[in-house]
């Protein structure tokens, strides 16, 4: 069966791989969607430390049930649309110990550490997938990336009455968006894409700033009275933005950061003093949590599905998507790879 390699560094092609059988304990999964996400867009560039060469790439997975292995519960049914938690955590490291697997010293996810879902069929405990007979496959397949976003907005302790400005619109971005307007928060949108603003809207945010054409930090001051953002969510990765989220965020306030920097970031700490702020880091998902309730929120119809998804392709043009992404990724949200036809 055909699968989707990244070989290394601005290098991909499409293999021939054997189909896996479940052990026990597994479930062998057909898939149908998987979402390119922006590691994966990093990692073709060089930019994220930690991807490995070569592996199959993708996590963002919709996908189907058709086989189970011994030692799987009644609950989990051939034929059961589900979207699966990506992650492998070590069990011992102290963040593990500590009951935060998501944030694991060696954690493999799914096309970075390990073998990823860009083919027909694979394998996965039974404990790792969530099911959903109400979603798409497409819609399956963008659960993992918001959960990320879901995240984030916990991480910061969003809440009703929170003024909360999200740093970056691309899927992850939209999915701190989505999870502080669900909270009840005054949620403030920023990125340079007309486009992506546009979508935020449609979320319900009550503000969107595009630096290029405003300034950045003469809006966050008209929307909160002078006061600052009480949470700052950064999900793009650069330098600059991270010392926006600093310099901007209201004194007392929290900057919850989830892009890689690509360079390193020179701050100006007495901030951090005097303004007294929280900067908290934010990695992955908490699978028992975070994907339940993205989940229960696209059941509910409330996040535009069709607008994120800028285009679904075969298995065999993804070698040249993924070459033309690199080149130009403005206006692209969520690339959609279509196996169904496999």
């Amino acid at each position: 069966m055909k699968a989707f390699f990244l070989t290394e560094i601005g290098k991909t092609e499409v293999r021939e791989i054997e189909k896996p059988s479940p052990k026990s304990g597994e479930v062998l999964l057909e898939v149908g969607k998987v979402g390119f996400c922006g590691g994966d867009l990093n990692g073709f560039k060089g930019l994220f430390p930690l991807q490995e060469y070569p592996n199959v790439l993708g996590h963002e997975v919709g996908a189907t049930i058709v086989e189970r292995g011994n030692e799987v519960p009644e609950t989990i049914q051939i034929g059961t649309r589900v979207t699966l938690y990506p992650y492998l955590a070590c069990g011992t490291c102290v963040a593990c110990r500590k009951g935060r697997p998501n944030a694991c010293k060696t954690n493999k996810t799914m096309g970075v550490r390990r073998p990823g879902a860009m083919t027909r069929y694979i394998t996965a405990p039974w404990q790792d997938v969530f099911l959903s007979d109400k979603l798409s496959l497409s819609e399956l397949a963008l659960v993992e990336p918001l959960t990320v976003g879901f995240h984030a907005a916990s991480r910061g302790r969003v809440s009703s009455g929170d003024r909360v400005a999200v740093i970056g619109c691309g899927i992850v971005g939209l999915g701190a968006v989505a999870s502080a307007v669900n909270k009840g928060a005054q949620v403030i949108a920023v990125d340079l894409d007309d486009s992506k603003l546009d979508i935020a809207k449609q979320i319900g945010v009550a503000h969107t700033i595009n630096p290029s054409k405003e300034d950045l930090h003469t809006r966050l001051q008209e929307i909160t009275n002078g006061d600052g953002p009480d949470v700052i969510i950064e999900a793009v990765g650069s330098p600059q933005t991270y010392r926006s989220a600093v310099e901007e965020v209201a004194f007392l306030g929290r900057v919850v950061c989830i892009g890689y920097a690509k360079a390193p970031v020179e701050f100006n700490t007495s901030l951090f003093v005097q303004k007294e702020i929280e900067i908290l880091g934010s990695r992955n998902c908490v699978g028992k949590t975070d994907f339940p309730e993205v989940i229960a929120y696209l059941e509910a119809g409330k996040f535009p599905v069709d607008a994120v998804i800028s285009k679904v392709i075969p298995i065999d043009e993804a070698p040249e998507t993924m070459d033309a992404w690199a080149k130009n990724p403005q206006g692209i949200i969520k690339i959609m790879l279509n196996l169904e036809d496999l």
